[in-house]
């Protein structure tokens, strides 16, 4: 650039605009400041764009989308924040604008009042009602734990389970702060939910979501709307163990059990197997000793019934001396029906004498004379009908018989094997031949054909031959 004359290079727009976002981006490579958001806007393209303001000025920003993804918050409009990034020119509109690196809230009571602001409006969705919270199952065969794989806390939670009731555990690794922090425990609840039951991974009966303690902004992460719903959705009962027992998240509110510790969590999943024993062998005991008092309160009840009943020998004396007077009326009482039997024996026989018996079958027979007679005469009578019809058949059967006709000058031709050859080209293929006359049958043989093949008016067809 010329700065002095009259002979100064001309520059485009295009050309001063360049130079201009040069300089810019040169001097402000790399800027930190402290503001109020303003409008925020998210379009589908993932890209956030904000403004960043205090009581004097409006200074643009966007923040691209890969980026967009990495922040710990999002922005939010009346969020007082800490934002680092660098400046750049637009030359489309001729303004400036910072381009977010990284965008922080600013002060713990900002990020306690948005904390207070997003409990409120989760809470009016119904996310942290008490009937949302299902009960925890008393013994699980399989735990899931949502935390780091290094650490403390993985270590006392399985120290906790060991010394209680030994399970099986699946650790889902996360990280428990920072920038994934939100996206990695949501990842975790819901894969571990997404896990079907014949898959090489168990699917948990329970699961643990645990962290150590830590400042508000280590555990901001347990905040996130991402997490807490990702919780609210679990069909599998979950334990929120995040930070000490003076920290809360958010994550603790939808929780189903709020633990004040990872190692109070491991307590809250399982029994302690030493009292677990003791009370079954307690019971056990118990039943025992039910059992016996019961055995023996039954035995005196008897005792006591079985002085109310009689003797068996005074139940059974009284039929005893029943059985012995039958025996002895049962000689006399069978002597006594023969006697009678014999009686009625004596008199029906003399009604079996020969003269009664041949008065008897006269009698009888006087009786059956007319009945024969009639029966004979139908028997004739029925037999002179059958007889005429016979003979009426007999006489229809000679008329419409072909013999009739094999007497008035007809004849029936057939082939070796008896079939009726009602045609002359039929014949005339046939083997062997026979005719059937009125007196008789004779046996002939085609020897010859003419060209028409039908028998002439004197009986022989013009070159045919028998």
């Amino acid at each position: 650039m010329e700065p002095t004359g009259q002979d100064r290079t001309e520059l485009s727009v295009s050309e001063l605009s360049g130079q201009i976002k040069h300089l810019i981006e040169r001097a402000f490579t790399r800027v930190r400041i402290r503001a109020e958001v303003g409008r925020v806007a998210r379009p589908g393209s993932g890209h956030i764009y904000l403004d960043l303001k205090d009581d004097r000025a409006v200074l643009a920003a966007v923040c691209w989308k890969g980026q967009a993804t990495r922040l710990s918050i999002l922005p939010e409009e009346g969020m007082e924040v800490t934002v680092i990034g660098r400046l750049t020119t637009f030359p489309g509109q001729s303004r400036y604008q910072l381009v977010v690196e990284d965008l922080r809230v600013a002060g713990v009571g900002a990020l306690m009042a948005m904390l207070e602001q997003r409990k409120v409006q989760l809470a009016a969705e119904g996310l942290f009602a008490p009937d949302r919270k299902q009960p925890i199952p008393y013994l699980p065969e399989v735990i899931g734990v949502v935390t780091s794989p290094t650490g403390a806390v993985i270590r006392d939670i399985l120290t906790t389970l060991q010394r209680r009731f030994p399970r099986r555990v699946l650790v889902w690794p996360v990280a428990v702060q920072g920038d994934s922090c939100a996206a990695q425990v949501a990842n975790g609840i819901t894969r571990l939910n997404g896990l079907a039951p014949e898959s090489e991974l168990p699917r948990p009966d329970l699961i643990i979501v645990a962290r150590g303690g830590g400042s508000i902004e280590d555990l901001w992460g347990f905040n996130e709307e991402i997490v807490v719903r990702a919780a609210a959705a679990s069909d599998i009962p979950l334990i929120s163990a995040v930070g000490h027992e003076t920290d809360t998240t958010l994550i603790d509110y939808v929780a189903d059990w709020r633990a004040p510790t990872p190692t109070a969590a491991a307590e809250l999943a399982v029994p302690r197997r030493d009292e677990l024993l003791a009370t079954l062998a307690a019971f056990e005991a118990r039943r025992l000793h039910i059992m016996a008092d019961r055995i023996v309160g039954r035995r005196q009840r008897l005792r006591d019934l079985g002085r109310a009943l009689p003797r068996p020998q005074d139940i059974v004396a009284r039929q005893a001396q029943q059985l012995d007077h039958l025996i002895v009326r049962l000689p006399n009482a069978l002597t006594g029906r023969i006697s009678g039997a014999r009686a009625r024996l004596g008199t029906g026989a003399g009604g079996l004498r020969p003269a009664t018996m041949t008065r008897h079958i006269s009698l009888c027979r006087d009786r059956l004379g007319p009945f024969g007679i009639r029966l004979a005469m139908a028997r004739d009578s029925r037999l002179r009908r059958a007889t005429d019809r016979l003979c009426a058949l007999v006489r229809l059967h000679d008329t419409l018989g072909y013999q009739a006709t094999l007497q008035r000058g007809y004849a029936i031709v057939r082939d070796s094997a008896g079939v009726v050859q009602p045609s002359a080209g039929r014949a005339r293929a046939a083997p062997g031949l026979e005719i059937e006359f009125h007196d008789g049958r004779l046996a002939v043989r085609a020897v010859g054909a003419g060209k028409s093949g039908r028998v002439g008016p004197h009986g022989a067809g013009q070159g045919e031959l028998f």
